[in-house]
């Protein structure tokens, strides 16, 4: 789990980051708390690299403030959960318009962050990751588990899932920012949700439903790693 801390005090957010990670150790958690100074920092990180599962934002800083960023992010991403850390109350209501899960006064409590974080992990835990297609003047939300693989084809991606197929105007590695840890570059154009490998040959390999994907010179070894790792 992935944890952004976005705070233009220092130490409130060294306090909170802190605090994120004994919450983690208490719960047995795997978790990375990465801090930002700024809702500008948290962006240009954002824009290359979606894989944030919580934030924890405050509601006053510099020239985008925390709502605003909120709702710049739930645009696009309808599973991240939000939690604002404040000193001022008077932005409660539109908190609760980009469904934050909690809304924590400063000085932070510990016991109330922590059932936030409770209540933040349980949500993940209901929904599914999604990865936000656009295609024909129309915004589709994928789960990420039913992405078989993806395609490089010019200024275009080619999504095949389970049941059907999307051409969406976006590069591979735009694309790949939005995805988990199960999908992997298989090859230059290919990147392939190991999910659904049920075979690996020197060339190719063998989806569960048969479908086969292109793999570079080399590239079997590293992905029965993977698949090890993961599995």
């Amino acid at each position: 789990m992935r944890i952004a801390v976005i705070d233009d005090q220092p130490s409130d957010r060294d306090y909170i980051a802190a605090l994120v990670s004994r919450w983690a150790k208490d719960r047995d958690a795997v978790v990375t708390a990465v801090p930002f100074p700024s809702a500008e920092a948290f962006l240009f990180t954002y824009s290359e690299d979606k894989n944030f599962d919580i934030l924890l934002l405050d509601i006053e800083m510099g020239s985008i403030n925390g709502v605003e960023l909120a709702k710049t992010v739930r645009a696009e991403n309808d599973a991240v959960q939000m939690i604002f850390v404040t000193g001022f109350p008077d932005f409660i209501a539109e908190g609760y318009e980009v469904s934050a899960v909690h809304y924590l006064m400063k000085p932070v409590d510990r016991d109330k962050l922590f059932s936030a974080l409770d209540r933040a992990a349980a949500n993940l835990g209901k929904s599914e990751r999604r990865l936000r297609v656009t295609f024909e003047r129309r915004t589709d939300y994928i789960p990420l588990p039913k992405i078989l693989y993806i395609e490089a084809q010019k200024q275009y991606v080619r999504i095949v899932t389970e049941g059907e197929e999307y051409r969406m105007k976006a590069s591979l590695a735009e694309t790949a920012a939005q995805l988990d840890e199960f999908f992997f570059p298989c090859q230059r154009s290919f990147i392939v949700n190991l999910r659904h490998v049920a075979r690996i040959l020197p060339d190719r390999v063998v989806l569960k439903n048969s479908a086969e994907v292109p793999i570079s010179r080399g590239m079997a070894e590293k992905i029965g790693r993977e698949i090890i790792r993961l599995f």
